[in-house]
């Protein structure tokens, strides 16, 4: 099909692929050094043990579904390696395997949200947007922790 559109209007497809190929590299070259600077400190605040400081009051979370509550905010794909980790650690079909399930599906990356939509259209006041979409992400993180544990 693509090919019969591209010899009706002409086109040249292999070059139009080439060329599209050279610009996804070029994305490729701009993400890669901030994608691989998140995967190290995600791994060194892991390693660190630092989200085994962290405890919720009346909660025992592990501190593994705790650093993907804080990193859901912020990276889906950070929060998406700690759903991964805890289902290599505890099983999909465990409670915290559900938990962070239930977490990754009702909430959203608020703050890169923010940061890519309200800057492309030039909105420089987003402080009340930022607050009410944090609000509800730890009403997301807590129902869904309620929820969790209510129907495990």
């Amino acid at each position: 099909m693509i090919f019969c559109v591209s010899f009706i209007k002409r086109v040249n497809s292999y070059e139009v692929f080439v060329l599209g190929v050279k610009d996804g590299l070029n994305l490729i070259s701009a993400i890669l050094p901030s994608l691989m600077a998140m995967i190290l400190m995600v791994n060194l605040i892991r390693e660190s043990h630092l989200f085994d400081l962290i405890q919720i009051p009346f909660v025992n979370l592990p501190s593994e579904l705790v650093a993907m509550c804080i990193f859901r905010p912020i990276s889906g794909g950070a929060s998406l390696a700690m759903m991964v980790n805890i289902f290599q650690l505890y099983g999909p079909d465990s409670l915290y395997g559900l938990m962070s399930s239930v977490i990754q599906g009702s909430t959203d990356t608020t703050i890169y949200v923010l940061a890519l939509y309200f800057s492309s259209v030039g909105i420089k006041k987003i402080r009340n947007a930022m607050w009410i979409g944090l609000f509800a992400d730890v009403v997301g993180i807590s129902t869904a922790i309620f929820l969790s544990m209510l129907f495990f």
